[in-house]
């Protein structure tokens, strides 16, 4: 019985000697809002400030909250759009909220609707594009290993994946990315509308 009890004990002190966690207030994500102290314990996703959620390689961006092991976006993808290929090196799953997500995970092929998730392991190369019928809202959920932007696997940081018709070119519908979300249209003077 005796020593049974100096182990408890033994425990309880090697317990107790563990360096208390420290709240860090830094994100790893640039603009992610970081979850309790000051900026509490509720968030309402939808209205927080967007940051992009793949720069040079989606159009993806959102408001982001960073505990101290995970982070968690509610990440829009307007239509027609989405990343190329790319990793990094945290596992994600992908919420789907509204519209579909098309493109692989690890060279399987993935449809994902309204009500499904997509598991993505860390450093699996992966693409997904919303489908040309409607933006997408998802949740994607990161361990907090890395930030919520990866790396393009051919190196390049030179931008988003297109659709043919939608983006950049001739023609093609106007897609929004973060930039030009935020942007308002310039209004026309009534001077040049009288001419």
């Amino acid at each position: 019985m005796k020593a049974t009890a100096k182990k408890k004990t033994v425990v309880r002190k090697a317990a107790s000697k563990a360096a208390p966690a420290r709240r860090s207030s830094k994100t790893k994500t640039k603009g992610a809002v970081k979850a309790g102290g000051a900026n509490g314990y509720l968030f309402r996703m939808s209205k927080l400030t967007k940051v992009p959620a793949g720069t040079g390689y989606s159009t993806s961006a959102g408001g982001v909250v960073e505990g101290e092991r995970m982070l968690v976006g509610w990440i829009d993808k307007p239509r027609g759009t989405g990343s190329r290929m790319h990793t990094h090196p945290n596992e994600q799953f992908n919420y789907v909220v509204k519209g579909t997500l098309k493109g692989s995970v690890n060279g399987k092929p993935v449809v994902a609707r309204a009500g499904s998730m997509v598991y993505i392991p860390a450093n699996a190369p992966h693409t997904l594009v919303s489908t040309p019928d409607e933006d997408v809202i998802f949740i994607a959920i990161k361990d907090l290993s890395h930030g919520i932007i990866g790396m393009a696997v051919d190196g390049t940081m030179s931008g988003p994946h297109y659709e043919p018709g939608f983006g950049r070119g001739k023609g093609a519908k106007k897609a929004k990315t973060a930039k030009s979300a935020s942007r308002k249209p310039a209004k026309k003077s009534t001077a040049r509308a009288k001419r």
